[in-house]
């Protein structure tokens, strides 16, 4: 349509110009006659051009739709961009006999940074109202290691209260050791499974079997690397395994293009959201085995961070899967929010999920 649009102005432009300008080189005394030809050559324009143009409306509806698509693209590539406040909690002389550990010796906070971008997005942080709405009636699925696994506990945390009688039983059952986890929240008829899946060919195999049963959840946040850089140490295969992985979700969840985005969902009209969870900084000298720090050194940390990267999984690299920021948000946080080197305080993994639902509700055209 531009095509054709283009090339009818240019001829437009040729035959009205060119004749009105030797018109005016010769019948520059005959003013009259002049500006009659040039109206009618004019008319005669305007005449031609009419079939190439699209109503006023559709010429609005068509710039709004691309507006949308940008804020939304903008929006999602901005919605991990968030600060922290981390600070000494005032402490009395019999902090050291409560039974507390070092993390709860610093108060943790976060939001999203106050820049015009991210202010224009209008992100949010979701209670149990909020969250209940958006995920009433939805299906999800965790799958991953134990940074999916926190999660997991955050998310169901946020939807039943992370005080709540209930809550207590999630944690013992969600962290028996190496285990699947599966819960029904009925109030608003939402499942929630975590999927124990350390290694990337683990996560693969999950993908191709929705595949094969034509059953889909309606979000995946999945994530690994930790394992294997611990007890494969090969950063190649890891990217290897990551593009594999890649591919069949794609198949999936095919990759929108611009023109794709808005025109329902993902195979068979689905609208399924995928998220990858970001590995986390590790801070070698706080890792609890010698082969733990001997492993997964900063070298070898940021090898598999450059195989995530060129694995192009992600969405910021042309990929299906949405970052949640881990890494971002562990490196902000600092020392002062791990006990281990590797595992996080809590803020963390809130922080990322509702990171998750910021995006979902930019995904899904959702607003609260």
């Amino acid at each position: 349509m531009l095509g054709a649009i283009h090339f009818g102005v240019l001829a437009a432009c040729f035959v009205l110009f060119v004749p009105m300008a030797m018109a005016g080189w010769h019948l520059s005394r005959h003013k009259m006659l002049f500006f009659s030809g040039a109206l009618f050559i004019s008319l005669a324009v305007c005449v031609h051009l009419t079939p190439y143009f699209p109503s006023v409306s559709d010429i609005v509806a068509s710039v709004s739709s691309v507006v949308v698509y940008d804020h939304r693209v903008s929006c999602i590539n901005e919605v991990n961009q968030i600060v922290w406040d981390v600070k000494p909690r005032p402490r009395n002389n019999n902090s050291n006999n409560n039974g507390s550990s070092k993390l709860d010796y610093f108060e943790k906070n976060w939001d999203w940074v106050r820049s015009r971008k991210v202010l224009s997005c209008e992100f949010q942080k979701l209670d149990k109202f909020d969250v209940s709405e958006l995920l009433n009636g939805s299906w999800i699925v965790i799958a991953g290691d134990s940074q999916a696994r926190f999660v997991a506990l955050s998310l169901l945390g946020l939807v039943l209260g992370s005080g709540s009688e209930a809550m207590g039983s999630v944690r013992e059952e969600l962290f028996k050791r190496h285990s699947d986890y599966s819960i029904m929240v009925k109030e608003i008829g939402m499942k929630v499974e975590f999927v124990w899946a350390p290694y990337e060919k683990d996560l693969d195999d999950l993908v191709v079997s929705y595949k094969k049963k034509n059953k889909f959840p309606d979000v995946v946040i999945m994530g690994s690397g930790l394992w294997h850089m611990l007890h494969v140490n090969n950063a190649s295969d890891f990217g290897s395994q990551l593009k594999e992985l890649r591919s069949h979700v794609e198949l999936l969840v095919p990759v929108r293009t611009k023109g794709e985005e808005g025109g329902g969902g993902g195979v068979s009209g689905r609208s399924m959201h995928m998220f990858w969870i970001g590995m986390p900084v590790l801070i070698n000298g706080m890792l609890n085995t010698d082969e733990k720090k001997e492993k997964m050194s900063d070298t070898v940390w940021h090898e598999y961070d450059r195989s995530l990267g060129e694995s192009k999984i992600l969405r910021q690299m042309g990929g299906p899967l949405v970052l949640l920021d881990v890494q971002s948000f562990t490196w902000n946080c600092g020392p002062q929010c791990t006990l281990d080197g590797m595992h996080y305080d809590p803020a963390v993994y809130d922080a990322a999920v509702h990171v998750m639902l910021n995006a979902l509700l930019i995904e899904s055209h959702q607003t609260l």
